[in-house]
């Protein structure tokens, strides 16, 4: 077996170009009816807000032909000088249209910057009427490359505003205002598009509207718990302000369990076990015999009451990440036991998504010693297609600010839904920056009860399964009634929690690396399948050995850094080949913890990492999956990035898919493999007063990349490779990952020396 390896080595950076004169695609044409279409409808846009009375600027929707890049976007029309192209967007939603998704995008603009776009538009026409009415790509670049003359300029448009406008109107279908929302019958989690208001001024904005609001019913500035009653009378008097709604009620689909006579077993005291946190029903610390390990914190309003069945959700759940491997000695993941620091935020049965939102948000803020928490509590409702929920939002923020990580069960389908019928995961299984969870049965086969993503109609949720049984065979675990049998994705997470806390508090990984080492294991070489919208990835391995070692004929390595520039690279990656081939199959894995913005609807995550991966060939990289994502010679639409390259998700995985007959590939003109990563920010950065860009959110952003080779001659390269990358002109640092030692160093670490007086 071989040793995962970790590289350190120097990354090389560069900055971003500056974009050139706006054109059109190729063979678009914008006429002057295009124009006066886009006049018309700003103008009733104009007029609808001129007739409300209403203490807010305008909100506009602006509805595109295709979903946009971020480079396709409106630019002039509806900017105003001295703001960024991006700065007024609040909201972004997807309509289809003939069976095609197309972006539809809010922003809040003031009134002059609807007249401004007005007059820029008829300054628009008067060029396009001088030009024959109609402009086309080629005939756009010959004028924007001579120059406007004196006729076309008195209109009072640079070239480049011209060239900007067109482009804008080729792109925008129409603009709009919302006025229809959906309605609720219960208590409601509702979020409005923010307007730069805090909570106190969004209270009295409410207020203003007649809706009668306290500050303690907003969780932020945008996000307010309401009443039926209060919903109903926002949807009536400002329908335009509502970006989404979503039940506070949440019922929790919690499993059933199988008492059985088995024995209680014992337990050592704990030691310096590294700790996860758990959030989720109460724990029975009267009965459990591993009470010792769990420190356990009730926070769930008294006045809400105590019955037994609150307690046997969380005690069993606890149960698996103190002591799995004891109750389930056929599952043992060669991790040992955990500690654990229990918060209880809820009941059996039905929630106040609200309260669970704000417990967790107090609890991980207060408690900031743990990286690893588990949650295996979900929602019997299917998320939005559009929409994060409330509660996705707040794990994604939390993990952003304070660098953890939730390891989320993919929730389960309850006792009354049909078997047969899909059904989409519940909050808060469609976190973005959390490891989502599913369960498999004994088979390697999705459980019956598991539901499935994508979340936000994109992302690939869950990320990775494991065991969590079935009727085929359950999972032991230990509730307040002793050892009982019972299967979920409640009892898959933790063992997947298990395994996180392992790789970064025993082998010192980021939660980056750990994250993409989780899905590099789980993925193998097979081909997607159905299941994937199941499975995600892939199953993870029982034994820790088999995600931290590998076959002899496998090298698996990882590269860990910062992004903080536009570009990211290495170059200088020596695979060992033979007779001028590299006999590998080959995979690699990106994980990153964006910034998100729930505000900003489909387009959540507001960072992308451009990942490029494979050898070297002249003039850059001859990617795994082709990416030609940022090739001059190529054009790349927004649909095919999305779904070829993954573009805006946090993970990147590119990989060979095992087949009958394997081809070697040639080494090209450069003798090395080499990885780039292209930062690019959904929002452009703010300019300070002195004209100079402020740092992004996204710099500094940590990724972790796992590489897996798989020579298919059944040759053993591990010590070649070793060997090539301390020899290289700018050597590697070369680290094997060797558990034994690290669990060593981990349990001398924590050995407490006491030094005596020397008087």
């Amino acid at each position: 077996m071989n040793n995962t390896l970790r590289l350190k080595g120097k990354f090389q950076t560069a900055k971003a170009q500056r974009p050139g004169a706006p054109t059109l695609p190729a063979h678009a044409r914008v006429t002057t009816d295009d124009v006066e279409a886009k006049i018309s409808q700003l103008q009733q846009v104009r007029d609808f807000w001129n007739k409300q009375n209403m203490p807010v600027n305008p909100l506009v929707e602006v509805h595109y032909i295709t979903v946009v890049a971020k480079s396709n976007r409106i630019k002039r029309l509806l900017s105003e000088h001295g703001r960024m192209p991006n700065d007024s967007i609040v909201g972004a939603d997807f309509e289809t249209i003939d069976g095609r998704q197309r972006h539809v995008i809010t922003h809040y603009v003031t009134m002059s910057a609807i007249e401004s776009a007005i007059a820029d538009l008829n300054a628009c026409k008067t060029i396009l009427e001088r030009h024959g009415g109609a402009i086309n790509s080629e005939e756009l670049s010959a004028l924007t490359g001579k120059g406007l003359d004196k006729a076309d300029a008195r209109a009072g448009l640079s070239k480049t505003s011209f060239a900007q406008i067109l482009r804008d109107v080729h792109y925008v279908a129409r603009f709009d205002v919302k006025t229809h929302v959906k309605d609720e019958t219960e208590r409601s989690l509702v979020t409005i598009y923010d307007t730069g208001r805090n909570s106190t001024e969004t209270v009295a904005l409410l207020n203003s509207l007649g809706v009668d609001v306290i500050s303690a019913s907003l969780l932020d500035s945008t996000t307010i718990n309401m009443t039926p009653d209060q919903y109903r009378k926002l949807s009536q008097s400002a329908p335009y302000l509502i970006a989404m709604s979503l039940s506070d009620i949440s019922q929790l689909a919690l499993e059933s369990d199988f008492p059985t006579d088995e024995y209680t077993p014992t337990i050592p005291a704990p030691g310096s076990e590294p700790i996860i946190g758990v959030i989720d029903t109460r724990f029975d610390k009267r009965n459990a015999y591993f009470t010792d390990w769990v420190d356990y914190h009730d926070e769930i309003d008294p006045e809400l009451g105590d019955e037994p069945e609150d307690y046997v959700h969380g005690t069993e759940v606890t149960s698996i990440i103190v002591d799995g491997p004891t109750l389930n000695p056929s599952l043992d993941d060669g991790c040992g036991r955990f500690r654990v620091r229990h918060f209880a935020v809820a009941r059996n049965g039905r929630n106040s998504s609200f309260a669970i939102i704000k417990s967790i948000r107090d609890i991980v803020t207060t408690h900031r010693d743990i990286t690893v928490w588990n949650l295996s509590l979900g929602s019997a409702l299917e998320t939005s297609e559009n929409t994060i929920s409330p509660e996705a939002a707040i794990l994604d923020k939390l993990q952003n600010d304070y660098g953890v990580i939730f390891i989320v069960a993919g929730t389960n389908k309850t006792a009354t839904d049909n078997p047969n019928k899909p059904k989409r995961i519940g909050a808060p299984a469609d976190s973005i920056n959390s490891l989502v969870v599913n369960a498999t049965s004994i088979l390697n086969e999705p459980a019956r009860y598991t539901r499935e993503g994508p979340a936000l109609r994109f992302f690939r949720k869950p990320d990775i399964s494991c065991f969590g049984g079935d009727t085929n065979g359950r999972m032991a675990v230990y509730g307040p009634n002793g050892i009982a049998l019972s299967d979920g994705t409640s009892f898959a997470a933790p063992w997947i929690a298990r395994k996180m806390a392992y790789l970064i508090h025993i082998m010192n990984l980021s939660r980056e690396t750990a994250k993409a080492l989780l899905i590099d294991a789980a993925s193998g070489w097979t081909a997607a399948t159905a299941n994937d919208t199941k499975l995600g990835y892939g199953i993870v391995p029982t034994r820790i050995e088999d995600i931290l070692t590998t076959p002899s004929n496998e090298i698996r390595f990882i590269l860990e850094g910062t992004i903080n520039a536009f570009e990211t690279s290495n170059y200088r990656i020596p695979v060992p080949f033979t007779n001028g081939k590299y006999p590998y199959m080959v995979r690699a894995t990106l994980c990153y913890f964006p910034q998100c913005d729930k505000n900003q609807g489909v387009d959540y995550t507001s960072t992308e990492l451009d990942f490029h991966f494979g050898r070297m060939k002249k003039g850059g990289i001859n990617s795994l999956d082709n990416n030609v994502q940022g090739d001059p010679a190529a054009y790349t639409y927004e649909e095919d990035g999305r779904r070829l390259y993954r573009k805006w998700d946090n993970i990147k995985h590119v990989s060979d898919v095992e087949k009958s007959r394997f081809r070697p590939r040639i080494v090209q003109s450069i003798p090395y493999w080499g990885f780039k990563i292209r930062k690019v920010e959904r929002f452009d950065p703010r300019i300070d007063e002195n004209g100079v860009a402020e740092p992004n959110a996204g710099d500094g952003l940590h990724f972790g990349i796992v590489v897996t080779l798989r020579g298919m001659d059944g040759r053993n390269r591990f010590d070649e490779f070793k060997r090539n990358c301390q020899l290289q002109e700018e050597p590697w640092i070369v680290e094997e990952i060797d558990m034994n030692t690290n669990v060593e160093l981990y349990r001398e670490a924590d050995v407490n020396i006491d030094f005596e007086d020397d008087e």
